[in-house]
Order: structure tokens, then C-alpha cells, then sequence
């Protein structure tokens, strides 16, 4: 197969990604390099990108500055596997609906979802009081979980809808040939078919939750122990000062988790993200 590129569109190709990259790590490398210089040579003038005051203490530290870091990182990664659990119950049917079945306003109603997505939370943070509230869910981890599942089931259903429409419906005629309903159908057909689409649907709500915490967290929620990383981060700030160098370490730190679920599952993200991109 002849090569579809020239020489120069390769080279705009890869410096085009290069800056894409960039633009993306380049925080994160910030973020890192904070947290290895001490917090009196932070803002030191002319910027200096190496020097040799750099030190892992702020990685010891900061546990003793919070004491319940752990348990915020904790408290962060069960309240974004809940809403995930939560979240795929409700969209794995929804979805195959979307996509198999005809019912009226069907367009209208993946319209209004898409509608949802595009109110933030700070829109809704009042009605949102009020129903917990009455639900008596405030202070509890439910008071940071249902928001959570409440604005990321239409995102699930956008995204799963798609990867579930690529699934030939041979598959399924033939099985409804052989007398199987429709929700076995579904169990045993299409769910099997479907998992690097679920994969990239879960991972997907998984960082959406964990990474709205913050704003449900204070103010739905003010007990200490029950708080997420996001909001344990503010910690960090004092009356007159803050540790930005530990505040960076925990957040990097915080971060590990969803890194490690992105390693764990690359093989069937890379999958799911590219089914359907050949034509067959």
C-alpha cells in the first residue's frame, strides 16, 4: 500500500500533534515541577525552569498537613464509581431504546439530553438544595452521587447510542428468530458486542463524576469526613498563606487513580474509540 502522505505533510502532521501535546502536559509538568520546589522559591523572579532546590518533601508533608488526604482521595473514587454504576444501569437500556426502537418524540428526547448538558451545575445548585433536602440526602454521600448520575446519564446515552447503532442488526434478528426476547436479546447479544463501547462510556462518566466533585461537594455536603479530593484540597490554603507545593503533590496524587484505570483499560478504550471509523 503506497504511502498516502508526502514528506511535509508528515512533518505538519506530527508538529501539529506535538503542539496539540504541548498545550495538554505542559500543566501537568507545571503542576509537578510546584510541587518539588519549596514554597519560599515558588513566585521567584526571573522564572527559573530547573534549579538544583528541587525536593520530594511535599510528598511527605502533605499528609501531615492534612490528615484525611487519604481518605478524600478515597472518598473521591467511590463517589465516581457509584455514579458510574449508577449511571450505566440507566444507560445501557436507554441507549439500546435509542437505538433499536421507534417511539414517538424520539428525536425530541435525545434533543432535550443534549439540552440538559449544556446547564453547568452552579445553574441548578438551588433546586437541586431543595430536593436533597426533602429527600433528606443532605451531608450523606447520595448528596454528591444523585447530581452526579442526574447530569452525566444523558452524556452516557449520547455516547453508547452511537457505538450500539455499528452493532449489525443481523445479530439480533437472528436471535429473535431462534424465540429469544428482547432483553435477552440485549443481555446476551448486544451487551458482549458492546463492551469496549461500554468501556469508553464508563471511563468517561468515571472522570466526569470525579471531576465535578468540587461544587456539589460544598454545598451539599459539610461533613469533613465525607469530603472529596477537590474539596479536601482547599485545605492547603490558610489564613495567610498557601502550600502550593503540597496542594500540587496531592492533587498529582489524586490523580493517580484515573491514570491507573486509563493504563488498565488502553487496549479496549483504543477499541471502542475506533469502532466504526472503517467502513466495512
Amino acid at each position: 500500500m503506497m504511502d498516502r502522505y508526502t514528506l511535509l505533510q508528515k512533518i505538519g502532521l506530527y508538529a501539529a500533534i506535538a503542539v496539540f501535546l504541548t498545550f495538554v502536559l505542559l500543566p501537568l509538568f507545571e503542576m509537578f515541577m510546584t510541587s518539588l520546589r519549596p514554597t519560599e522559591h515558588l513566585f521567584r523572579s526571573p522564572y527559573v525552569f530547573w534549579s538544583k532546590d528541587f525536593s520530594f518533601d511535599a510528598y511527605s508533608k502533605m499528609w501531615e498537613t492534612v490528615p484525611l488526604l487519604g481518605r478524600y482521595i478515597w472518598n473521591s473514587v467511590y463517589i465516581a464509581s457509584m455514579v458510574t454504576g449508577i449511571t450505566m444501569i440507566f444507560v445501557i437500556p436507554a441507549a439500546y431504546a435509542f437505538a433499536r426502537l421507534e417511539f414517538p418524540f424520539k428525536t425530541a428526547t435525545l434533543g432535550l439530553f443534549l439540552g440538559v448538558n449544556m446547564f453547568t451545575g452552579a445553574v441548578l445548585l438551588i433546586p437541586l438544595y431543595r430536593v436533597l433536602r426533602t429527600l433528606g440526602l443532605l451531608n450523606t454521600y447520595w448528596a454528591m452521587i444523585v447530581p452526579g448520575v442526574a447530569f452525566l446519564i444523558p452524556t452516557g446515552i449520547w455516547l453508547l447510542r452511537t457505538y450500539l447503532e455499528k452493532i449489525p442488526r443481523e445479530l439480533e434478528e437472528a436471535a429473535y428468530v431462534d424465540g429469544a426476547t428482547r432483553m435477552y436479546t440485549l443481555r446476551r447479544v448486544v451487551i458482549p458486542l458492546a463492551v469496549p463501547g461500554l468501556i469508553v462510556v464508563g471511563v468517561s462518566v468515571f472522570i466526569g463524576a470525579y471531576a465535578q466533585q468540587f461544587l456539589f461537594a460544598i454545598t451539599f455536603n459539610q461533613v469533613r469526613e465525607l469530603q472529596p479530593l477537590p474539596a479536601g484540597l482547599y485545605e492547603f490554603i490558610g489564613y495567610q498563606s498557601v502550600t502550593w507545593n503540597e496542594m500540587m503533590a496531592a492533587a498529582l496524587v489524586g490523580v493517580l487513580p484515573v491514570m491507573g484505570i486509563f493504563l488498565f483499560l488502553q487496549k479496549y478504550l483504543v477499541a471502542g474509540l475506533t469502532a466504526g471509523a472503517v467502513k466495512e
